[in-house]
């Protein structure tokens, strides 16, 4: 997938826990989770806005965008 959230990264900078986290933005500790290990497949823009809200931060920096390799490859 070209798309992968930075949940865990940004936590770690901050030194946030989930727990945390989930008492800050008052999202479920389930979407949480997910989001933290990248597993999410799709994200509420409500959502989105209580965690970076609650982060300071904004989605470009909540969400990464890479493209595949084999996209990249003009050679095959």
């Amino acid at each position: 997938m070209a798309i992968h959230c930075r949940l865990s990264t940004i936590l770690g900078i901050k030194r946030i826990k989930m727990a945390e986290l989930v008492r800050m933005s008052s999202v479920s500790k389930t979407t949480i989770n997910a989001m933290y290990h990248d597993r999410v497949k799709k994200i509420d823009y409500s959502v989105l806005d209580r965690i970076c809200k609650a982060l300071d931060c904004s989605v470009g920096d909540l969400i990464k965008y890479v493209p595949d390799e084999d996209e990249n490859d003009s050679s095959k």
